[in-house]
């Protein structure tokens, strides 16, 4: 079993799994889920409530990626997955400390292909709120393009609704890499600007230009909520099976599916030895 780490607000109650890549397993608000709750049935990452995407976000094709003239290559890290696919940071154990009333997870060994990083998830727990602030700081000698998100999954029911404003969306194809970037058209079956209802159907398409604000609203048994971000994450995700699932995914992230293999490698940022990148994620709800 993983070890569980509690964390309270008043009503809000946050259960963090420091080992299993420093995923949240619960965010609660009266009892009733503001994410999908962990079941404790397995130790598999994507079970849990929030992972955590370093030093990239989704997949990158092709065998690996070209930077200032040196080719990198990576492997797949998950099983049934043809390319490598968000980092390793939600795979490793992070270390937990509460000081204060600082809650942090830490990762201090973070190495996937040429990368070497540390990261620290800093929480903010409030009754009306959860704020993550995110810090990656390379630790190694060769600069190198980062990307980050978050991955939080929401519980879905024939009552969940969504609605954001962004500019253009990324289409995909069969092995769920990006083909071609649309724009936006209001009253489009991709447009979200008025609260509606998700796809019945597959979506996992990344939205490019995302104004860093969304609004979910649920049934009786989950906790409406809106999501806000910092200014780097300006690229949203967005994944559901189609409407029999019970969840579905809005992760705001730097940069689009495979941004390492596309023209001008859109939202990653260069950083060398001790630099770092800082990001964040708010939940709040009423």
């Amino acid at each position: 079993m993983a070890e569980l780490k509690f964390v309270t607000a008043g009503s809000v109650d946050l259960v963090l799994a420091p080992e299993i890549g420093g995923a949240i397993a619960r965010l609660d608000v009266n009892g009733k889920p503001v994410l999908r709750p962990w079941t404790g049935k397995t130790l598999e990452p994507f079970s849990f409530a929030n992972n955590v995407l370093i030093p990239f976000s989704n997949r990158i094709s092709g065998g690996g990626f070209y930077w200032n003239g040196e080719y990198y290559k990576l492997k797949p890290n998950i099983p049934e997955e043809d390319f490598p696919i968000h980092g390793d940071g939600f795979k490793r154990k992070w270390n937990f400390s509460a000081r204060e009333k600082k809650i942090r997870m830490s990762l201090n060994n973070g190495s996937f292909g040429p990368w070497r990083y540390k990261a620290v998830q800093e929480f903010e727990l409030s009754e009306k709120s959860l704020k993550i602030n995110l810090v990656v700081t390379n630790k190694g000698s060769v600069n190198l393009p980062f990307g980050f998100g978050f991955h939080p999954w929401f519980p879905r029911s024939s009552d969940t609704r969504l609605t954001f404003s962004a500019e253009g969306l990324w289409l995909e194809n069969s092995q769920h890499l990006p083909t071609r970037e649309i724009s936006l058209e209001k009253g489009s079956v991709w447009e979200f600007s008025r609260m509606r209802p998700l796809p019945n159907t597959w979506i996992n398409n990344c939205y490019t230009g995302w104004r860093g604000k969304a609004r979910i609203k649920q049934g009786l048994d989950a906790v409406s909520c809106s999501i806000s971000s910092s200014k780097n994450l300006n690229n949203a995700i967005i994944y559901s099976p189609n409407s029999k699932s019970s969840f579905f995914c809005f992760e705001p992230v730097s940069h689009p599916v495979d941004a390492f293999n596309l023209p001008f490698k859109p939202g990653l940022s260069e950083i060398g030895f001790e630099e770092s990148l800082i990001s964040s994620i708010k939940l709040s709800w009423n």
